[in-house]
């Protein structure tokens, strides 16, 4: 074992950044637009120990990716020669950010990409995976395969290649013109599925709160088991009315400005399940928070995309529920996270387990 991979304490050198493109195993359609690669900024951070931390964030939206990748960079740079010291880096970070509106949208990308990126050089420096380093133990997880819009066809054909490649869950997202288009969808992945399948719906926030209860009691009979983001994903008494008026279950989190906005979410009754995104929720330290919120209110606790890290955050979580298998990053990772029958386990390597695949990088880059 190195002298780097011994201590217990590491000084951040510098932050380096590569945006890039990165190309979808398939297209995903929503009811706002079809992604086709994956906008990332990929996070190197560097340490005078010489231990390097990784991580990327996800702009979604082509046209933010330089911007983001600019945000990383300069905020980044604000950290050099400090300690690696996570609650003591969000804490400063955060205090400097309230008079921008708080750590969100951009800003809150590029924040808890950094939190992550420091996470993982701690790891890397105890040689464990991140799940050790917080306290937990590698574990398989349960994995729901994530799908865009499809049309009943090709819902039927995606469904039953999930269910036989072993997932106990299967979504896809709809929000179609017509409830009637809904439905056939809806029903069609229903009927490719085995009973033991979960089939989970997302509006992607489609929809106003009267069309939403319109189609989402539409939904009731149809053997569906959470309905995701009918409304504005900041719409909690729009989302509480429908959770009272639903049998099934309502499901939010993905757009969580952080762990207090999730918890006014849950005082509000806004949802029966989260499902947090470790960006948009203030990275590995925003999640433990938000882990901690999720317990005390009984709630069942997914994640959305990042699958990486993902697959070590919940296996600290309390409540943990379903991984959302969504993998943006892993045409550019030397490693890919493994799935097997349906089950996500974190790798075994130190750290979060990112390597990048130097060529696939460089293909994929931005200039």
């Amino acid at each position: 074992m190195t002298a780097a991979t011994r201590t217990d304490a590491l000084t951040i050198r510098e932050i380096r950044t590569v945006p890039v493109l990165a190309p979808l195993a398939k297209p995903m359609r929503t009811a706002s637009g079809a992604i086709l690669q994956a906008p990332l900024v990929l996070i190197d951070l560097l340490t005078e120990e010489g231990v390097t931390g990784r991580a990327y964030v996800f702009s979604y939206q082509t046209t933010a990716l330089k911007a983001l990748d600019e945000l990383v960079r300069g905020v980044g740079a604000t950290l050099a020669g400090e300690p690696a010291v996570p609650f003591e880096i969000e804490r400063a970070l955060r205090a400097r950010f309230t008079l921008l509106g708080g750590p969100r949208n951009l800003a809150a990308y590029a924040l808890a990409g950094l939190d992550m990126a420091v996470w993982d050089a701690l790891a890397v420096a105890r040689g464990v995976p991140l799940v050790e380093l917080l306290g937990g133990r590698r574990k398989p997880l349960p994995a729901y395969a994530s799908f865009g819009m499809l049309g009943p066809q090709e819902a039927a054909a995606e469904c039953a290649a999930a269910a036989e490649a072993g997932f106990s869950g299967v979504k896809i997202k709809i929000g179609w013109p017509t409830l009637d288009a809904d439905l056939a969808a809806v029903r069609a992945a229903r009927r490719a599925l085995p009973d033991r399948v979960a089939l989970m719906v997302d509006f992607n926030q489609s929809l106003g709160v009267a069309e939403a209860g319109r189609r989402c009691r539409a939904l009731e009979g149809e053997g569906v088991y959470w309905i995701e983001e009918p409304v504005r994903c900041d719409d909690f008494a729009g989302h509480a009315a429908l959770a009272r008026m639903l049998d099934v279950p309502v499901q939010i989190g993905e757009n969580f400005a952080g762990p207090f906005e999730m918890q006014r979410a849950l005082e509000a009754r806004a949802c029966d399940f989260v499902m947090p995104d470790v960006q948009q929720i203030g990275g590995v330290t925003g999640w433990m928070r938000a882990a901690a919120i999720a317990q005390a209110y009984g709630c069942d606790c997914s994640s959305h995309i990042f699958v990486e890290a993902s697959a070590h955050l919940l296996a600290v979580t309390p409540t943990a529920h379903f991984l959302e298998h969504l993998d943006l990053a892993g045409s550019l990772l030397e490693a890919p996270l493994a799935i097997e029958r349906g089950m996500v386990e974190a790798p075994a390597r130190p750290g979060i387990g990112l390597a990048w695949d130097a060529a696939a990088v460089e293909r994929c880059r931005v200039h």
